[in-house]
């Protein structure tokens, strides 16, 4: 379906903000960079939860040359929490961020979390990109330490997003789904899977939120240049469209 037809960002009159959210496993940024910032600039995110962000090597200059392409900026993570990160619209109000690195499993690699606490006006949310384990029983333990972390950021509403290297009938899948929302069982919208452009086979991205916060529309968008999303990753996008109340 068009991006067009999610509500576009706003804030309304009860002070609740509507807010379109990404999540976009990137690469490393290893493909078409120019692809990928246009892909990115299409969905008009206030907030982008990436997984595989550039972790070595003048890291945080290639962070930021993609804010800056896709017009945004770099709120959190990158290499300090092994990957995963966030990147937001000016609209945010920033309270504080953090970068929680998971426990190493020796011989695999390290996982971690970007996370974040912002307002949109009167709305205030938490944030927390993920990107969990290939290895089953070490993905399940994540899901586990996500939902601690969900937990931890102390806010009335939260949303989680990322590769989760599973489909929804996994363990780690369902973990997270009994706790939050999932996007696109609760509001589907454009396509369901995210892996692999070339032959979207498979849904191990997602979008997901905590009880309140209202799904108005997620999915991937089905009118972006078929050109662009091969080029740009091996990932499809997930965009969703959410109504964040007011804090009390």
């Amino acid at each position: 379906m068009a991006i067009s037809e999610l509500p576009n960002s706003r804030t309304e009159a009860d002070g609740s903000a509507v807010l379109r959210v990404l999540s976009y496993n990137v690469r490393s940024m290893r493909d078409d960079e120019d692809a990928l910032a246009r892909v990115i600039r299409a969905c008009a995110p206030d907030l982008v939860f990436v997984q595989e962000a550039p972790r070595f090597f003048r890291w945080r200059k290639h962070a930021a040359r993609l804010a800056a392409k896709s017009e945004l900026v770099v709120l959190s993570g990158g290499a300090t929490a092994a990957g995963p990160m966030l990147l937001c619209s000016l609209r945010a109000t920033v309270e504080r961020t953090e970068d929680v690195l998971l426990p190493l499993t020796p011989g695999l690699h390290r996982r971690g979390l970007a996370t974040a606490v912002v307002r949109f006006a009167s709305a205030r949310v938490g944030l927390v990109s993920c990107h969990l384990s290939l290895r089953k029983e070490e993905r399940y333990a994540q899901a586990g330490m996500v939902l601690e972390q969900v937990a931890a950021l102390g806010t009335p509403y939260a949303l989680v997003a990322g590769d989760l290297n599973e489909r929804p009938d996994g363990p780690a899948f369902r973990r997270l789904a009994k706790e939050l929302q999932d996007g696109w069982e609760v509001s589907p919208w454009g396509g369901a899977n995210t892996s692999t452009p070339a032959d979207p086979h498979q849904r191990i991205d997602a979008i997901m939120a905590t009880p309140g916060v209202e799904f108005l529309g997620c999915g991937v968008p089905t009118d972006l240049d078929p050109a662009d999303l091969r080029a740009a990753t091996d990932h499809l996008p997930v965009l969703a469209a959410v109504r964040v109340p007011a804090a009390n």
